[in-house]
């Protein structure tokens, strides 16, 4: 699953960065943003995308919705429309799972070399 790492703390993404945080296409945030209209990126002077944090977790629901539960877009905008806190606790969970495999592979890699 993808949802590499955490964002930190900067004001504003690009969709090249929200597109590698998440491992998907830079395409597939923009036809996202046409099919959620939670997804609000302000737009600078040369129309370039800028994400906030809060656009970033709102797209890592959509992901968690589409990508790992399977969902159509039109049910997963239900979802969110209904149902955002159990989905962002959900994909929050899912966001903690990965970290911890990720560092529970880190640490069997120290012991695979150790031996």
């Amino acid at each position: 699953m993808a949802l590499k790492k955490d964002i930190d703390f900067k004001l504003y993404y690009s969709v090249k960065e929200v597109a590698a945080l998440l491992g998907v296409n830079e395409s597939l945030l923009r036809y996202w943003e046409r099919e959620f209209p939670q997804i609000t990126p302000r737009k600078s002077g040369r129309n370039i995308r800028q994400y906030t944090k809060e656009d970033v977790e709102t797209v890592r629901q959509i992901y968690y919705l589409v990508k790992v539960r399977g969902l159509k877009l039109a049910a997963a905008r239900e979802v969110l429309r209904k149902e955002k806190p159990a989905v962002e606790r959900d994909a929050e969970i899912l966001r903690r799972l990965q970290s911890v495999k990720e560092q529970l592979d880190a640490l069997r890699r120290e012991l695979n070399a150790l031996e």
